[in-house]
């Protein structure tokens, strides 16, 4: 494994070197002129990741049609409904898109390159920017070709895989209401099921939303239900799990466990969720509803916890509320161990970007996959209250003698106030214009050409805001500056320094394992 870490931390150096002088060797250009493509294209945009399904509107929109006079139709299986049925179908039928965005490991890369579905785009990126990510590019394609480039990986990193990839707050998280936490006198809470009482008392406390709906501990969605209840893996990354097919794994190396053994983690979340509905916590919309319903629903207040920072943090506080004292934030389980992401110099295979072999203009495409990778796109493209970047260069932040900083629209819009978005940046609000394509091509954690993180969050412009009240009460009881403070200063957190393309052997055996038994002897999980 030292071995694996050091070829790793050697890869990561090389890339370093090699995007340094290429930076500072090439002048470049994030500026397309949209008469060199005359004709307007929408394209099919097949995303397995996206949480919206249309075309998509707003800001991002008047971007990509002002650089590359295009429109992005984006083609969701998570919003469609099918999922992987929907893949299956449409790969049989010999098209699944113009643009592609799936799980890219080699099983499914080769699949899709054997049905002839994949352009070779070696010949379109040989001369771009993106080759900077050379090695990241090759070690997901040679397994197929020497030569020929069929996808890139996503979250590529010029940092080492010991590294983490997190910003001020973690992926995944136990985040509650604070302020009602508090209200009920913070009550400490020493395993995962001790929540449960907590968060009946502060429903008990405030049982109804500024709307006047019910409040509930816990609001699910079934979009990215697949191999596992999604709902259901979640938690477990508190305890430093990640998945593998049907295996749970201890990002240490310490622990495999199907997800099917009756005293596995897995079966452990979904008693706590049966227990949660014995108690009324659990929202009943839960089984039919989507993504954006829960989203909705927490930046209306209806929810007291949430699974991630990016789902109750970002929907729910805004500076109006978070200035009251009001809002989301990680309030610590005495047994939990937090997985963090390792960063990882060769990307993330299982999420990647491709074009269809059918396409009408692959060089266009190539050249819009390029942009995704340079500075401005990654700036547009991934940008996201509280674990995203800040958005456009000129509407959201601007360059300073101090480095970068938010514009007054920007705090703005990065509030959840979700203000109107200039006329000659498309117009419309500025949620409505935020890029569905739900994929960063870089680590954000990485630094852009300006030297700094592009976690707007990590800036140290943002660090030195005032503080709101939430953010006084918080840092007070956990003596601590941010969510990734707290868990480093007390070593709650294990590093996955491995991407899901490569696990051990023993892990391998016992996804095998447990879907032979899935196979052979099919139960009800939770009985």
């Amino acid at each position: 494994m030292k071995t694996i870490y050091r070829r790793l931390a050697a890869t990561a150096a090389i890339l370093a070197l090699t995007a340094m002088i290429l930076y500072h060797a090439i002048e470049r250009s994030d500026s397309f002129d949209a008469k060199t493509y005359e004709k307007t294209l929408t394209i099919d945009v097949f995303d397995t990741l996206a949480n919206y399904q249309g075309i998509q509107s707003g800001w991002f929109a008047q971007l990509v049609l002002d650089k590359f006079n295009m429109r992005l139709n984006i083609i969701a299986p998570n919003i469609a409904g099918g999922g992987d049925t929907m893949y299956q179908t449409r790969t049989a039928a010999g098209e699944l898109g113009d643009l592609i965005i799936c799980n890219g490991n080699n099983s499914n890369l080769q699949e899709l390159v054997r049905a002839g579905l994949l352009y070779d785009m070696s010949g379109l990126l040989k001369d771009k920017d993106i080759m900077q990510y050379e090695l990241a590019i090759r070690a997901l394609n040679d397994p197929i070709s020497d030569t020929a480039v069929y996808a890139v990986p996503s979250e590529i990193s010029l940092r080492t895989c010991l590294d983490h990839s997190e910003n001020e707050e973690p992926i995944y998280g136990p985040y509650l209401r604070y302020d009602l936490y508090t209200a009920i006198g913070a009550p400490r809470m020493e395993t995962l099921e001790d929540l449960l009482p907590v968060l009946k008392k502060m429903q008990d406390v405030n049982p109804v939303s500024e709307s006047g709906d019910p409040i509930y501990g816990f609001s699910l969605f079934k979009d990215w239900d697949g191999n596992m209840m999604n709902a259901a893996k979640q938690p477990a990354c508190f305890y430093g799990y990640e998945e593998y097919g049907f295996v749970l794994y201890k990002v240490d190396g310490s622990e495999y466990q199907s997800i099917l053994d009756a005293d596995s983690i897995y079966q452990r979340i979904l008693k706590f969720y049966f227990e949660a509905n014995r108690m009324g916590l659990l929202d009943p919309d839960s089984p039919n509803q989507k993504y954006t319903d829960a989203y909705q629903k927490c930046a209306d207040g209806d929810v007291l916890f949430s699974c991630w920072p990016w789902l109750g943090k970002s929907a729910y506080n805004t500076e109006a509320r978070t200035g009251q004292g009001s809002g989301f934030m990680l309030v610590p389980v005495e047994d939990m161990q937090i997985m963090l992401k390792g960063c990882l110099p060769l990307g993330d295979a299982g999420k990647a970007i491709a074009i269809g072999a059918n396409a009408e203009d692959p060089e266009r495409l190539a050249a819009f996959i390029d942009w995704l990778y340079s500075p401005e796109g990654i700036y547009a493209n991934s940008a996201q209250p509280v674990t995203g970047t800040a958005g456009p260069e000129g509407l959201t932040w601007e360059m300073t003698d101090n480095g970068p900083a938010l514009t007054p629209f920007g705090t703005r819009a990065l509030s959840n106030e979700n203000p109107q978005v200039p006329a000659d940046w498309g117009g419309g609000t500025w949620n409505a214009g935020i890029s569905r394509l739900n994929f960063n091509g870089v680590a954000l954690i990485d630094n852009a050409p300006n030297g700094y993180p592009y976690f707007y969050t990590l800036w140290d412009s943002y660090r030195q805001r005032p503080a709101t009240a939430l953010d006084l009460a918080w840092r007070q009881n956990m003596q601590a500056e941010s969510s990734l403070d707290y868990l480093m200063t007390h070593g709650k957190y294990l590093i996955c320094p491995v991407s899901t393309t490569r696990l051990p052997a023993k892990a391998r055996r016992s996804q095998l394992s447990a879907a032979s038994a899935a196979i052979s002897s099919p139960s009800t999980p939770g009985k």
